[in-house]
């Protein structure tokens, strides 16, 4: 009798024994999962800048913003939204032949010339509105991703906001084939800014523009964040990947 219940008391035990291993190899798995989730070096940093690209936004360019928007009607700023789309079609338009989207591209060169000669110099989107031209918004970044360059990193950007190691190197060949960048304005002669000042400028004036239209939009997407920086870091994380795969 004695030896039956130290067999069972073996077996007992050694089940025991087995099941914690399991839970503990499986506790290990998924703290490791969660702890090797994203690779996120720059944490302090990006914290940091988000927090001031955060309160430049709320404080500065949302004010500028609904001031701008009740001097300038909304026709006048639509024309300029409408411009600076067309303006930047080289970026679309080489980054759709890089990743072989050639009707894309081909469609893209439609819209410009039909917005450039009889959308008023591209004031007015004609290829939209009358032809149901739909625009192809692609970018280096993408460009790289589609060629499957990882993201690497995550980075913010001070005034740009969050973008990651491969699109920050997109956003400078971006920046080389853009009208309304300076880089690259001694070979490419259809630059509009001279300098990196008149770059800034202008791209402010895009962004209070744009603003002017839904100013609390960012507001209504942080609303619900416990952590802003991981929340916006996500949020980029997956548009981009979406993007990429369209």
């Amino acid at each position: 009798m004695k030896k039956i219940i130290f067999v069972l008391f073996l077996t007992i035990f050694s089940f025991t024994t087995l099941y914690a291993e399991d839970s503990m190899d499986d506790f290990d798995l998924e703290f490791k999962d969660k702890t090797n989730e994203v690779f996120d070096p720059l944490s302090g940093y990006n914290r940091l800048m988000t927090t001031f690209n955060d309160k430049l936004f709320v404080n500065v360019v949302v004010p500028v913003a609904n001031g701008y928007a009740y001097v300038v009607p909304q026709t006048a700023r639509t024309g300029i939204e409408n411009f600076f789309e067309n303006i930047r079609f080289p970026i679309r338009f080489v980054n759709n032949l890089l990743q072989l989207k050639f009707e894309n591209a081909s469609e893209e060169l439609g819209r410009f010339l039909i917005n450039t000669l009889w959308g008023l110099g591209g004031f007015m989107d004609l290829a939209t509105s009358e032809l149901n031209m739909k625009a192809h918004k692609e970018d280096f970044g993408q460009t790289l991703g589609f060629y499957g360059v990882g993201e690497g990193f995550h980075i913010v950007l001070p005034f740009f906001g969050p973008s990651n190691l491969r699109d920050t190197i997109g956003l400078t060949a971006d920046g080389i084939v853009s009208p309304v960048n300076s880089m690259g304005d001694n070979a490419l002669h259809y630059k509009i800014p001279n300098n990196i000042l008149e770059t800034a400028g202008l791209k402010t004036f895009d962004v209070i523009n744009n603003t002017s239209f839904n100013p609390y939009q960012y507001e209504t997407i942080k609303k619900d964040a416990l952590d802003l920086y991981p929340f916006l870091r996500d949020i980029y994380t997956q548009a981009r990947k979406r993007q990429i795969q369209e």
